[in-house]
């Protein structure tokens, strides 16, 4: 198996021989705590790397913050990638999907045919070169309000975790809400890091409970995120709260 070392001391320290390449990591603890910007350093080292990148971002209202957080976070500026990255924005208001305007397009991902076609929509985008493709998703979580298709949504999530090997996968979902599903998504993934977080001052932690065929420390550490950085997440999951989920309980 071939690995991501992702030149961040603290990541290094915890997985050594790096992220195994095609396979499945979700990143799970209360929402708010900021997930996302563990997920950003496997993102700046895959397209440091030469890779490509579809994210798939649920609680953000406009691609603004994943740029800010990945400069903030690993020192990467998005732009110099722009032909290597797509954006996936979820509208629940939509039949479908949108044509791309850009790198970016929207879609209805509460809808279990939209979900998939927009990821291979998203991965059609970008070059599936260097270590390959990463689909980055984060508060997938949100999905599973829906009353209609939430079930569907957790079963594709647990299928695309445990089978699928032409990607590499990282996620996020929050354990506040639907605790029982995500349990789910945790038993499937290869690779499973939980977070929790402290408040006064804010504090961001992350274990590794498992990794696929590969080396890894299970020591708890407090993730070195700026604070500032980890207050705009939680400000971004309250946002979520309030305007994603009543719209997607509705459908």
């Amino acid at each position: 198996m071939n690995y991501l070392k992702t030149g961040v001391a603290w990541l290094d320290e915890l997985m050594p021989a790096g992220l195994p390449i095609r396979t499945s990591t979700l990143l799970s603890g209360p929402g708010g705590s900021g997930k996302p910007l563990i997920g950003d350093a496997f993102v700046a080292a895959w397209l440091r790397t030469g890779g490509s990148v579809a994210f798939m971002s649920l609680q953000y209202p406009s691609t603004d913050f994943i740029y800010e957080s990945l400069k903030t976070v690993a020192g990467l500026d998005l732009d110099a990638y722009a032909d290597r990255v797509a954006f996936i924005s979820l509208d629940a208001t939509l039949e479908g999907m949108n044509a791309p305007t850009g790198n970016v397009f929207k879609a209805n991902l509460v809808k279990p045919d939209i979900w998939d076609a927009a990821i291979e929509k998203a991965c059609g985008m970008v070059p599936d070169e260097g270590p390959g493709i990463m689909v980055f998703g984060s508060a997938l979580n949100l999905l599973l309000f829906s009353p209609t298709y939430g079930q569907t949504l957790l079963e594709k999530m647990e299928t695309l975790l445990r089978d699928d090997k032409r990607r590499t996968y990282v996620f996020s979902v929050s354990t506040s809400a639907n605790r029982e599903a995500i349990a789910r998504l945790e038993a499937v993934a290869d690779n499973l890091i939980m977070t929790r977080s402290e408040k006064g001052p804010f504090r961001l932690y992350m274990h590794i409970v498992r990794m696929k065929d590969a080396p890894f420390s299970s020591a708890e550490i407090q993730v070195p995120i700026p604070q500032d950085a980890l207050t705009h997440v939680k400000e971004i999951a309250e946002h979520s709260r309030k305007r994603v989920i009543p719209l997607i309980s509705k459908i």
